[in-house]
This record gives C-alpha cells, sequence and structure tokens, in this order.
C-alpha cells in the first residue's frame, strides 16, 4: 500500500508490495525493490538503490549528499542489501568520488540514529548500536557487533564475529573473532561466547584463542608474532582470516 499523501518523483522505480507510509519523500534516480515497508517521515533521496524485504522507521535518511567538503556533486549511490532492519533516525550518507557507493549488505540491524558516513562498507549479518557514528570509507566485516554510542574514525575497519564495548572510540583496526573494550581501546580476549553461538567448534575456538595469545601476549612485534602463528598453530579459513587481515591492516591494530 503507498499512502496518497507519501510524495514519489515519477522517475523512481518501486518494486511490488511496498508499503509506503505518509509523508515520506522518495527523490529522483531512486531504486526500491520488493516487499519493503518504508514507515512514516522517511527519506529516500537521489541515488539511493534499496534491495528487497527492508523496514526503514520513521525520520530515516538515506542518500543525503556525503559531509565531505571535497564533493562536487558527482554521482554516486548509497546501497542497502535485503532483509535489513533500519531504525528511526538513522543516516546512510551517498559516497564519494573515492569510492563512487557506500554501502550496507543484508540482514543488519541499524539501531536508532546509527550515521554511516560516505563510501562506507558494512557487511551482512552485523548488528549496530544506538548513536554509533561511523566516518567515511570505514570498513565493518560480515557477522560484526558493534555496541551504542561508538564513535568509528575515518579508514578504520572492524573485523567479523566480534564485538566492541559501547561507548568505545578508536582510530586504528580492530581484528575479527575479539572483544574490544576499555578506554583506551584495547584486545580483551575472544568472543567466546558470539563464537559458540554461531557454531563454530571447540577446535577452530581454541585455535583462535591461540593465535591471538601470540599476537598479544608473546611479547613480539606484528610481524614476528604472524609469521609464529602461521607455523605453529594449524591452517584453517579462520586463522588465514586473522593473518591477512592483521597484515594487510594500514592502521594498525588496537593493543
Amino acid at each position: 500500500m503507498i499512502s496518497p499523501l507519501a510524495y514519489i518523483h515519477p522517475d523512481a522505480k518501486i518494486g511490488e508490495n511496498v508499503e509506503i507510509a505518509p509523508f515520506v519523500f522518495i527523490d529522483k534516480n531512486v531504486i526500491i525493490g520488493d516487499n519493503n515497508n518504508i514507515m512514516a517521515n522517511v527519506n529516500i533521496l537521489s541515488g539511493s538503490r534499496i534491495g528487497n524485504g527492508n523496514t526503514i522507521f520513521p525520520g530515516a535518511v538515506i542518500g543525503a549528499i556525503p559531509q565531505d567538503l571535497k564533493f562536487r556533486g558527482e554521482d554516486t549511490t548509497a546501497e542497502i542489501g535485503d532483509n535489513n532492519t533500519i531504525r528511526e533516525n538513522v543516516t546512510v550518507n551517498r559516497g564519494t568520488a573515492a569510492k563512487g557507493a557506500t554501502k550496507v549488505g543484508s540482514n543488519n540491524l541499524l539501531m536508532e540514529s546509527v550515521h554511516v558516513a560516505h563510501d562506507a562498507t558494512i557487511g551482512s549479518g552485523c548488528i549496530i548500536g544506538n548513536s554509533t557514528k561511523m566516518a567515511g570509507e570505514i570498513i565493518i566485516d560480515d557477522n560484526a557487533i558493534i555496541s551504542a554510542s561508538i564513535l568509528m574514525h575515518q579508514f578504520c575497519r572492524v573485523g567479523g564475529f566480534g564485538i566492541i564495548q559501547g561507548g568505545s572510540r578508536f582510530s586504528k583496526d580492530i581484528p575479527p573473532y575479539i572483544i574490544a573494550g576499555r578506554d583506551p581501546i584495547a584486545y580483551c580476549g575472544i568472543n567466546i561466547v558470539g563464537l559458540r553461538r554461531r557454531n563454530f567448534s571447540n577446535e577452530t575456538i581454541e585455535n583462535i584463542h591461540n593465535a591471538y595469545r601470540i599476537i598479544y601476549q608473546s611479547g613480539l612485534n606484528t610481524s614476528d608474532a604472524l609469521k609464529k602463528v602461521e607455523e605453529e598453530i594449524p591452517t584453517s579459513p579462520e586463522i588465514e582470516y586473522i593473518v591477512s587481515f592483521i597484515r594487510n591492516s594500514e592502521r594498525g591494530i588496537i593493543k
């Protein structure tokens, strides 16, 4: 059902079985897939691309121009996947010339007042807590849990299957599978409860734990610690992910 009190630009493309509540604004150059529920007072602006089965709560703004003084009106997008829940007052800005798109994957929960800045990339299966603010070009891998009121510096990356304590702020990368917290932010162990809930085997969890013991507690520098992990910990996709993530980190990892 589309309310007669909503405004939809004639050039916007709307899929099937989309509910659009009163006072929704849908701009030109917008594509919305099937089975979406768009609640009152949502603004979906030019350059937005929304998949299927999403629920967007009142006050959300998708596709606003980036808060970047270098932006010169280039043709960029804000891309939302499928089956996301986007709560009240969430903002997802368009990309810039740097990457061309801001991307949110599928099956994510973005809680109230989350801000996703230009050219950010959020994977799938993530939970982003209330009032968390992400600067431009950050990356969040699949199945990460970002608690409330977190401040993420530009260009940072967060690994998958980890959890970050509420109220944290950071300017370095956070590797996968770990708990990050305290002030200043630091490694606080691996996310054992989360990994068990995701059906990681005890052997895999133990190998992840042993890898991080070497990385964080051996006294070795990062390069030597990664070599030791490769030599001593059985190879698996999880260990390869950890080593690749840290080795390719441009900002360095939290300590």
